[in-house]
């Protein structure tokens, strides 16, 4: 893709930076400049390829943001990433276009990571198209205040998924979004029910054949706290699990709070597939 220099060529891994005060994870919270830089610090140290700055946080039933305030978040993150790490890609967690356009504009080309694939804001993909920049399209219903109360489907979660994105791809592709900017999101934890996260995670290989790179963000989420009847905090080893899992299915990227331990298992996972590869041979 242009610019931001994303190389799907093999697993790539997402960190999160939340520079929030209400994000589910309450480790991943970094509000002031020395924590962020020291974050940042952390992240680069331990392998990931790619930042993802959050100002919103899209937890279920999360308090609204003003406009304002998501801003100075986001442009404290991005500019102590491009000040502490300026080859590193940046990613923007934002549905809103005018946060989208004003970091472009001031920090130069991102990637947009979009929860709602367009549909909380109609002016995003207007955007995405006139700066030709990297889109993340994530699958939700509703907002991060209703989307658990949306999740009624009438066919299995993971045909859903893919109903969707034909949908909102075509839309992207009728205002000038290059197929080659397009990257999905399936959304696990957003509008759907424990048990309808991993039908998903189990079909997660019908969303990769569709052509796209595939992020899969899982770490730490109530799917797997829920079912370990444990807490965010102490979910690490199941997040691996199920981390492995996606890579096995096809994900290109996977978004993490947990750099180290994931550029491990894409290290492991590589080396199985290259295993596998050369007894083909």
């Amino acid at each position: 893709m242009r610019h931001c220099n994303l190389d799907f060529s093999r697993p790539q891994v997402m960190a999160i930076l939340n520079v929030t005060p209400d994000s589910f994870y309450a480790d991943s919270r970094t509000l002031e400049v020395e924590t962020i830089e020291r974050r940042v610090r952390e992240i680069v140290a331990e392998g990931a390829s790619m930042i993802d700055v959050g100002g919103y946080s899209s937890r279920s039933e999360a308090m609204e943001v003003p406009e304002k305030e998501e801003w100075r978040r986001v442009a404290l993150g991005v500019e102590i990433v491009r000040k502490l790490a300026p080859s590193i890609v940046v990613s923007i967690d934002t549905f809103r276009s005018q946060i989208a356009e004003r970091a472009i504009n001031e920090f130069g080309p991102l990637v947009i990571n979009d929860i709602s694939a367009g549909q909380l804001d109609p002016c995003m993909f207007d955007v995405v198209a006139r700066y030709d920049i990297p889109y993340i399209a994530m699958h939700m219903r509703g907002t991060p205040q209703t989307m658990q109360q949306l999740i009624d489907y009438q066919r299995d979660i993971t045909t859903e998924v893919i109903a969707y994105f034909e949908e909102r791809i075509a839309a992207m592709l009728a205002v000038g979004i290059r197929r080659e900017q397009i990257i999905l999101d399936a959304g696990f934890g957003f509008a759907k029910s424990v048990e309808q996260n991993y039908e998903l995670l189990s079909g997660l290989h019908r969303l990769c054949e569709m052509g796209f790179p595939v992020l899969t963000g899982l770490s730490r989420k109530s799917m797997i706290y829920k079912v370990l009847e444990t807490s965010p905090a102490e979910s690490l080893a199941g997040t691996i699990a199920l981390e492995w899992e996606a890579l096995r299915q096809g994900s290109s990227i996977l978004r993490v709070h947990d750099v180290r331990e994931t550029v491990d298992i894409v290290r492991l996972f590589e080396q199985l597939q290259q295993r596998e590869k050369n007894v083909e041979l």
